[in-house]
């Protein structure tokens, strides 16, 4: 019974999922422990990679990760080699144009997380002294990469810190600067972004401070109303090799966050001390054992940089190579079914039954958070709003998503020229510059004009319909859950 109003739920909510935007892509939305679709209503969980070509020192105000448009056809092209659904990228610079890279990943289904800080002056805060960066010029950068990034469907969430408390130092001076960022970005989403776009922190892979800081950053605070944060990343290096879920301590891992009312995935994974990689903790990850309270992860990483994590080489031509580590990856990702995936459903019912969130201890282990942090400072910014251009999908043409490098696997042998991005979400959307036209090589049959005038002259659902369909859902669901208790279902 629970199951059957589980599923009557999620179908009935899955249209009103709030702050939606027509795009190209379906944004994500959190719910309790888990992202699901906001349009569909099924969960989400992401197969990734982390993504920083040159590493941070590459980040100047001429280039960045996503602002090649013919580095991102190619980079884009092995993505989806891969079997990927979403990137992480930890610095962009604010004054570039991302338009054709973010309508790239999107076209190809791919999501992103950003993080919002730069090795840049003022784009990131101390760990040490974070009282000297935590200022108007730090909280602009911020701002302003939610407003352009804040416009794009496919940005699934913004990173407001990475490792920033990963010593006895800086869980002495961070924690509260970490959360005060939080709130500060919640904020502004809630009263400049076109939807509400998810905030989290990644967690360096230390057990002195990653539980206690999960729980610090997870409760609410009534001085900072908005600094809960809504996912939390970790970044996990213990499974090495050969191991299992037990002998990896990654059945410790579900435990320790087996309660916990935010979203967990494992934002960075993929121990290197045994080579090449095997990977064979994908196919934990996406277990039974796992996927009720982990949402997948991502790997690094996808350039091969001096730490030796890469899945591909690039050259000096900008042509790529693939490692075996790339095989290997691929292998595991393309394989993942998702008949597990849909325990999630079942158990989404019981999961927004779920404690309220956890108020704020006075204390936690190997923090200090009675540090004072300047109150309002971002209230100006957040009131004014940031001047700052919104992203917005282009067309593209064909050639626009054709890799115009050199692609070659891991035995030295020259893939055939002219790959190609796979258009998984067509550009429909009224949100969109007429930048050029694009048209798929195997474009659908057009709709039929009295279909088409019908779709658009259809009424569009009021808050009050949402209201009437969220009360009904509400019935349902309250009604099932009576007779489950009652007949112990």
């Amino acid at each position: 019974m629970i199951s059957l109003m589980s599923s009557i739920f999620l179908s009935l909510s899955s249209g009103f999922f709030t702050g939606l935007v027509e795009g190209l892509v379906n944004p994500i939305e959190i719910h309790e422990q888990h992202f699901f679709d906001s349009i569909t209503g099924e969960p989400f969980f992401i197969k990734g990679v982390d993504y920083q070509p040159g590493g941070s020192s590459a980040i100047s105000n001429h280039q960045d990760p996503l602002s090649d448009p013919n580095i991102c056809a190619r980079d884009i092209v092995l993505f989806q080699m891969l079997g990927i659904n979403t990137i992480r990228v930890y610095s962009i610079s604010p004054d570039l144009n991302h338009d054709a890279c973010m309508s790239m990943l999107a076209a190809a289904g791919i999501y992103l997380f950003l993080d919002v800080n730069s090795p840049m002056n003022n784009q990131h805060l101390n760990r040490y002294e974070p009282w000297t960066t935590y200022s108007h010029e730090y909280l602009r950068h911020v701002f302003g990469i939610i407003e352009e990034f804040g416009h794009y469907n496919n940005t699934l969430g913004f990173f407001a810190g990475n490792e920033i408390i990963n010593d006895e130092v800086s869980a002495e001076k961070s924690p509260v600067y970490v959360k005060a960022v939080v709130n500060d970005m919640k904020q502004y989403i809630k009263a400049n972004a076109p939807r509400k776009i998810p905030v989290g922190y990644s967690a360096a892979d230390d057990l002195r401070y990653r539980i206690p800081l999960s729980k610090y950053l997870e409760c609410e605070n009534e001085d900072m109303p908005d600094s809960s944060i809504d996912f939390y990343g970790v970044n996990s290096y213990q499974w090495c090799g050969r191991q299992t879920f037990q002998t990896s301590g990654y059945d410790q891992l579900v435990e320790a966050y087996l309660d916990y009312t935010k979203p967990v995935f494992f934002s960075e994974f993929g121990c290197n001390q045994v080579s090449p990689r095997s990977f064979e903790e994908v196919e934990s990850l996406h277990s039974k054992d796992m996927v009720n309270t982990f949402s997948g992860g991502l790997v690094y990483e996808f350039t091969q940089e001096a730490n030796k994590y890469g899945l591909v080489e690039i050259d000096s031509d900008g042509d790529a190579h693939l490692l075996s580590d790339f095989k290997a990856l691929q292998g595991r990702y393309t394989t993942i079914e998702s008949k597990e995936f849909q325990t999630v459903r079942e158990n989404a019912i019981s999961l927004m039954a779920m404690a309220p969130q956890p108020v704020c201890e006075p204390t936690y282990e190997n923090l200090d958070i009675t540090t004072t942090v300047p109150k309002n400072l971002a209230q100006e910014l957040i009131r004014k709003r940031v001047e700052r251009r919104h992203g917005k999908y282009i067309k593209l043409n064909q050639s626009d998503m054709v890799s115009t490098f050199d692609v070659y696997d891991e035995n030295g042998n020259l893939f055939e020229s002219g790959l190609g991005i796979k258009v998984i979400n067509h550009i429909d959307s009224t949100d969109v510059d007429d930048k050029h036209e694009f048209e798929p090589e195997d474009p659908s049959p057009p709709k039929s004009p009295s279909k088409e005038r019908e779709r658009n002259s259809a009424p569009k659902p009021t808050s009050s319909t949402y209201l009437v369909v969220a009360w009904l859902a509400s019935y349902l669901f309250l009604g099932a859950y009576s007779q489950a208790a009652v007949f112990n279902i």
